[in-house]
């Protein structure tokens, strides 16, 4: 969505500026100037009994691996379909509009405590079904724990990292300038892990429960979720007999400089019930809808 608009005058490479924000709205990052200043945290768990069937029936139809991961990047897709406001970004104190929805993920290239870690940047469509984003992302996975490709995030640090540090910090310094006025090579916001739409990250699957994990200040990343391992739950029903209920816990922390809590809470809504009942995953969505302008 947006991918093919016209650049406008105040537009950046990788979003176009919202200008039909009310006033209130437009100048609040003049107050709140860093993503770690204007940061949300908010913790939820989720009932995964009908996901769990769901995945594991995918599994059996030929995806292997098909996970919470996967489950949870495509919640994002869709909702971002329906609610396009959650793939926002703040940049030099202005609001815009993101081109595609990015994806950032930190891999490690084997499971090994001294093994090397680097990132990988997904692209997804509005349209995206769960077997889209299977297969997009299951293929940069398996590109950088194969050894096949260095990643262009890992390019990039080993070249900043030739240079003494002085040198490095003012060139860093000299980034974040020409970030704010969106004036950064379309190739350094490609290869940043510090730019895009969100991370999501599986913890469960190193045994560890979720954490409400920072926003970087530099870059313009606005969302980052956690989600810990699977926890099963016995409660009492109606009849007093006892039910296993199966859960995930998950934190996330958001810029909440992108739309108003309304909003958000409309979208998470929606993004909680597809995690619920996932088959509508399936298909791609009826509507797309667009930002405003």
């Amino acid at each position: 969505m947006g991918a093919n608009r016209i650049r406008r005058f105040g537009d950046r490479k990788d979003g176009r500026r919202i200008h039909s924000l009310p006033p209130l709205n437009a100048m609040i990052p003049f107050i709140m100037k860093t993503r770690g200043g204007a940061s949300n945290l908010f913790s939820d768990c989720v009932d995964i009994g009908e996901a769990e069937r769901y995945l594991r029936e995918k599994r059996l139809n030929g995806y292997p691996g098909m996970g919470l991961l996967h489950l949870f990047v495509s919640a994002y897709v869709r909702v971002s379909a329906q609610y396009p406001g959650i793939n926002r970004f703040v940049s030099g104190q202005r609001v815009y509009a993101r081109n595609n929805i990015e994806y950032v993920m930190i891999v490690k290239k084997k499971m090994r405590s001294d093994a090397e870690e680097t990132s990988i940047k997904v692209i997804f469509n509005s349209s995206d079904t769960i077997y889209d984003v299977y297969n997009k992302l299951n293929t940069e996975i398996n590109r950088v724990k194969a050894g096949y490709v260095t990643t262009n995030t890992d390019n990039a640090a080993k070249m900043f990292m030739r240079l003494p540090r002085l040198v490095l910090k003012l060139v860093v310094n000299l980034l974040i300038i020409f970030d704010y006025f969106g004036m950064l090579p379309k190739s350094l916001l490609d290869a940043s892990p510090f730019h895009g739409s969100m991370i999501i990250t599986d913890l469960g699957s190193i045994g560890m429960p979720a954490i409400y994990h920072h926003l970087y200040n530099f870059g313009n990343m606005p969302l980052f979720i956690s989600f810990g391992a699977k926890r099963t739950v016995i409660s009492p029903k109606h009849d007093g007999s006892l039910a296993s209920r199966r859960y995930v816990d998950f934190k996330l922390v958001m810029d909440e400089r992108i739309c108003d809590g309304f909003y958000f809470s409309q979208a998470y809504k929606v993004f909680k019930s597809i995690l619920r009942k996932p088959q509508v995953l399936d298909l791609p969505p009826e509507e797309l809808v667009e930002d405003i302008e």
